[in-house]
């Protein structure tokens, strides 16, 4: 959830920035033609351009993060797991939502999650390093239990590998 709450911040603070750029630049443009010095009027003009512009794609990119978000957090915090429980509590179509999902796993902001076709789920899968493994050694015949591809048997020394 970290990484999607950067991420909305991040987008939060762009959009803000946007935004006041449109009233300093006009203010900068009035000033400078007043006071008649063509480079603070020509970074107003800079700053009207980048303000209009700027600002509706900037809240067009925090919206979508956000509801990006919004999922998420319907996911992680909510216990909601399934397409339709999902768009059920937040109102919008499953197409819409499967689609949602799909960018966050895409994003890698639905850590600990494993996409399933009805929705997600808990991954519980351990690391493959620290998994036990009990094999026997075929030097000496004793039991060996390791983490790990490989280890050494301790009474004889011979190595063992765990099998993929």
């Amino acid at each position: 959830m970290e990484k999607i709450q950067k991420a909305v911040r991040s987008a939060f603070i762009l959009a803000m920035l946007f935004t006041a750029l449109f009233p300093i630049g006009g203010v900068m443009l009035g000033v400078g033609l007043a006071a008649g010095l063509p480079p603070v009027w020509a970074i107003g003009i800079a700053c009207l351009v980048g303000g209009f512009y700027g600002c509706p794609i900037a809240w067009v990119g925090y919206s979508g993060k956000r509801g990006l978000y919004r999922v998420a957090y319907a996911i992680h915090c909510e216990n909601l797991y399934t397409v339709r429980e999902i768009s059920a509590q937040l109102g919008g179509t499953e197409q819409d939502i499967r689609a949602r999902l799909d960018t966050l796993f895409q994003k890698g902001w639905m850590l600990g999650y494993i996409r399933t076709p009805d929705g997600v789920a808990l991954n519980e899968n351990t690391p493959l390093e620290k998994r036990t493994t009990q094999k026997i050694c075929p030097a000496c015949g004793a039991k060996v239990s390791f983490t790990g591809r490989e280890t050494a048997c301790p009474y004889c020394g011979t190595r063992i590998e765990r099998e993929e």
